[in-house]
C-alpha cells in the first residue's frame, strides 16, 4: 500500500502522475550524477536543470494560469520534494529553485508583476532565480536589514550587500529585500525585482562549501542601481510579510527534503546491512546494528509526518509559524542524526568517498543552518509556546 494511501491522502491522478515522474527522474537522472555534481564543487547541473524543466519538474508548482503544472498545493509539493532530495538533497533543492523566487512574487505582486515575472519561469527554457535576504550581519534577524533602497522619481536607488545567495551565479533575476529606512526595522522592509544586467549588479566569486554543491551560493553586490518603481513587490514595507509567508513555506519544503536524504540514507543502510557479514552472519543481525536501524526508520518517519501536518496546514491557510519550524527543526536535525548513522554502519567504508554516508552527512548539515538556524526555529517555537499561555491567562 501506498505511503499516501495509508496517511489518507486524497490525490488526484495528475498528484500521482508527478510523484511518479520525480521519483523516477531522481532514479534514472539525479541519483547517476549526485558524486559528479559533489566532486565539481562550484557548478550547478545546468543539464539537468533543462531536463527537469522538459519534463514539468521546475514549473510544476507554479499557477496553471501563468503556464505552470498547477501543483499549487504544498502537500503534493512535499511528496514530490521527498522523492527529488532522494535522489540527491542539493540537486533536489536546485531543480525546483523557481518556487522560492516565485512565492514572494504571487504573495505580493499584483497581475501584471505575476504574469511578467511567473510566466517566463513555466517556459521551455526558464532564467534560473534567487532570492537575496541574507547579509554579511543580518542572518536570520530580516527585520534588520542594512541593503537601503531610496526613492527617487519613478525609480527607488538600492546600494547594500547580499551573502550566501542561492543561484546567484547563474540568476537573471533576483527578488532583493531591502529597507526603505532601517529604524522601521520590519516595517521598512520592501521586495524588489532586480535583474542581472542592471548596472550596478555585481556577483561575487562562487563560494566553497561543505555540502549541497549542486546549489552554487555567491554574494550579491549592489551599488547605485535604480530599479524601475514599478519593480517594487506591494506597497514600500510589505516585504517582511512576503518574506515571512516564503519562510513559512520553504521551511516546509526543507523538511520534505531533508525527509528524502533520510529515506535514501535508511535504505541504503538496510541493504548494506544484510550484505556486509561479520563474525559469520549479516551485521543486520547484531543487535547494535538492527537497534540503529529502527532510529533511523523511527526518525524518518516522524520527520515525514510532522513535515506533512505543516504542509496540511499551510494549504488551509491556517498561520503554522510554530509547525514550519517544528517540521524543519525535527526533519533536519534526524537526517543529520540519520546521515551519521549511515556512516556508522557503513564503517570506515562510510567515510570513503567510494560509498554515499560521507556526502550525505556533508549534504545534511545545511538543512540544519540555511533559512533559519535550528537556534531560531526553537525561538520560533518557545515564543508561540509563549504566546499560547499569555492567551490561556
Amino acid at each position: 500500500m501506498s505511503r499516501t494511501i495509508r496517511e489518507g491522502l486524497e490525490l488526484t491522478e495528475e498528484q500521482h502522475g508527478f510523484i511518479a515522474l520525480a521519483r523516477d527522474f531522481a532514479e534514472r537522472e539525479i541519483r547517476p550524477r549526485s558524486r559528479e555534481v559533489d566532486e565539481a564543487d562550484t557548478e550547478s547541473p545546468l543539464d539537468l536543470w533543462a531536463k527537469a524543466t522538459k519534463v514539468g519538474l521546475s514549473g510544476y508548482m507554479l499557477p496553471a494560469e501563468y503556464g505552470g503544472g498547477g501543483i499549487t498545493d504544498l502537500v503534493t509539493q512535499c511528496l514530490v520534494q521527498q522523492e527529488l532530495c532522494y535522489g540527491d538533497v542539493g540537486i533536489g533543492n536546485f531543480l525546483t529553485s523557481s518556487a522560492f523566487f516565485a512565492e514572494p512574487v504571487l504573495a505580493l505582486g499584483n497581475e501584471d508583476q505575476k504574469k511578467r515575472w511567473i510566466t517566463p519561469l513555466t517556459g521551455d527554457a526558464p532564467p534560473v532565480t534567487a532570492v537575496a535576504v541574507t547579509e554579511p550581519g543580518v542572518g536570520s534577524d530580516s527585520a534588520s536589514l542594512q541593503t537601503r533602497a531610496v526613492r527617487d522619481g519613478d525609480h527607488y536607488v538600492l546600494n547594500g550587500q547580499k551573502t550566501w545567495i542561492s543561484n546567484a551565479p547563474y540568476a537573471q533575476w533576483i527578488v532583493v529585500f531591502a529597507t526603505v529606512d532601517p529604524a522601521l526595522r520590519s516595517r521598512g522592509v520592501t521586495a524588489f525585482l532586480v535583474e542581472r544586467d542592471m548596472p550596478g549588479v555585481t556577483i561575487g566569486e562562487p563560494m566553497k562549501k561543505l555540502g549541497q554543491r549542486a546549489i552554487v551560493n555567491a554574494e550579491v553586490f549592489l551599488e547605485d542601481v535604480r530599479v524601475p518603481v514599478e519593480n517594487r513587490l506591494g506597497d514600500e514595507g510589505m516585504g517582511f510579510y512576503g518574506l515571512m509567508r516564503t519562510f513559512d513555506g520553504s521551511r516546509i519544503l526543507i523538511g520534505a527534503g531533508a525527509t528524502g536524504l533520510s529515506r535514501a540514507a535508511l535504505d541504503a543502510t538496510v541493504k548494506y546491512a544484510q550484505e556486509r557479514t561479520q563474525f559469520g552472519k549479516p551485521i543486520i543481525e547484531h543487535q547494535a546494528v538492527a537497534f540503529r536501524l529502527a532510529d533511523m526508520a523511527a526518525r524518518t518517519d516522524v520527520s515525514h509526518l510532522v513535515t506533512m501536518r505543516a504542509a496540511r496546514l499551510f494549504d488551509a491557510g491556517v498561520p503554522c509559524a510554530a509547525e514550519s519550524a517544528i517540521a524543519k527543526l525535527t526533519a533536519s536535525e534526524n537526517t543529520t542524526w540519520v546521515a551519521n548513522a549511515a556512516l556508522q554502519t557503513f564503517g570506515g567504508w562510510g567515510y570513503s568517498r567510494e560509498y554515499f554516508p560521507e556526502k550525505w552527512l556533508r549534504d545534511a548539515k545545511l538543512e540544519e543552518l540555511e533559512e533559519g538556524t535550528s537556534d531560531i526555529q526553537r525561538l520560533i517555537i518557545s515564543r508561540s509556546l509563549s504566546a499560547k499561555q499569555a492567551d490561556k491567562g
